[in-house]
């Protein structure tokens, strides 16, 4: 008893496979320093100064002494011929008056006649040439005026800008293996009259 084969087509397939190679990317990036300049220009200071000054005056000192200017001397003896002159004229008048009360009693000629001929009476103490505080000094202090300026420091500041690199990534594809297709017959067989025929 024969079995029955049948004919068979047998296909038998590889596929193919790609390798992929990536390159990641690269990116550096360097920041430099800014560039910074900074300058203190010096303040302006002004400095005046007023001297001090001091003033001495002897006059008075020099007067005590009877060191006098002629003009001094010419003020003086008019002011005593001037006060001498109201002062006899009071004494006058005064002793006018004594006389035209002579009724009244007393003796006014003698007084009066005694008074005239004697030189009068001054008071004096001790004293001293020059006179005490007679030299005079005045002082005025010296004057300082200070005027400051200041100037602001110049500052320049200059940006650098940062410095990138980049290399860009890539994709390298390859085919690792090439597909494949097999075919195998089995049972193929070609029956003519008297023969048979496998394929």
């Amino acid at each position: 008893m024969r079995t029955l084969q049948l004919p068979q087509i047998r296909l038998q397939s590889i596929s193919a496979q790609i390798e992929l190679k990536a390159n990641q990317p690269q990116q550096r990036m360097e920041q430099p320093k800014a560039e910074l300049s900074i300058q203190q220009p010096q303040a302006d200071v002004n400095i005046e100064t007023i001297k001090g000054k001091l003033t001495i005056d002897q006059t008075q000192a020099w007067e005590d002494m009877d060191l006098k200017h002629i003009s001094k001397r010419i003020e003086e003896a008019a002011n005593l011929g001037y006060q001498d002159w109201l002062d006899g004229i009071a004494r006058r008048a005064q002793q006018g008056d004594e006389l035209m009360k002579i009724e009244l009693g007393g003796n006014p000629i003698a007084k009066q006649a005694k008074e005239n001929s004697q030189d009068p009476m001054y008071d004096f103490n001790i004293g001293y040439i020059p006179s005490h505080f007679s030299v005079k000094t005045n002082y005025e202090p010296a004057q300082v005026k200070i005027d400051v300026q200041v100037n602001k420091p110049v500052i320049e500041a200059k940006r650098n800008k940062p410095i990138l690199d980049y290399t860009p990534g890539d994709v390298q594809v390859n085919l690792a293996r090439y597909n494949d297709l097999q075919i195998d017959f089995v049972n193929l067989k070609h029956i003519g009259p008297n023969f048979e025929l496998e394929i």
